[in-house]
């Protein structure tokens, strides 16, 4: 938290208005309902992680962004196509599993919350869709365009999961949520 004399710098203030837009009301209370009976089932109490008592999203989509991030790292050396290739398709083959992992969490979350939820999943979505591209691109030889459509990816993946952050550090979402729970 800022103290009286500062002001906070303009990305937190990005993050923060996300919560007040109404707008989006709408379709995350829609898919919080969808979820509500699957989150809650015995598998689905599982895939959020009670067995561990966190939930398990957070842990899972360091394997795509760190694919993604070392692709682009491999982008910057000579003669690394094919590896940068690979840890693009690593990352999209492994995506969905944080995908599902984070709308198991998305029913437990309060209106604001899920504001915030619904606007880090489309950031998320354009994302892979971005490294989609990059993949075919890379794929039918179109390196450089590749290089491109993934530094786009690498961007909305890092807005993307600077919404997440904030859903989860700022917003306190799943934050002991089992807390004394055996």
């Amino acid at each position: 938290m800022p103290t009286a004399h500062e002001t906070p710098a303009p990305p937190h203030r990005a993050l923060t208005a996300v919560e007040d837009v109404r707008a989006l009301d709408a379709p995350a209370a829609a898919l919080a309902r969808q979820l509500r009976g699957a989150a809650g089932s015995v598998p689905g109490r599982l895939l959020r992680g009670r067995w561990l008592g966190h939930p398990l999203h957070p842990l899972v989509v360091t394997v795509p962004i760190g694919a993604w991030l070392c692709s682009a790292l491999f982008d910057l050396l000579p003669g690394q196509e094919e590896a940068a290739r690979r840890l693009v398709a690593t990352g999209l083959l492994t995506a969905p599993v944080a995908v599902l992992l984070g709308l198991f969490d998305y029913a437990d979350l309060d209106e604001r919350q899920r504001r915030v939820g619904l606007a880090h999943a489309a950031g998320n979505a354009v994302a892979t869709a971005l490294f989609g591209a990059s993949y075919a691109a890379r794929t039918r030889g179109r390196v450089a365009r590749g290089r491109v459509l993934g530094a786009l990816g690498l961007a909305m993946t890092s807005a993307g999961g600077a919404l997440g952050g904030h859903l989860a550090y700022a917003q306190g979402a799943g934050f002991f949520r089992w807390q004394g729970a055996r």
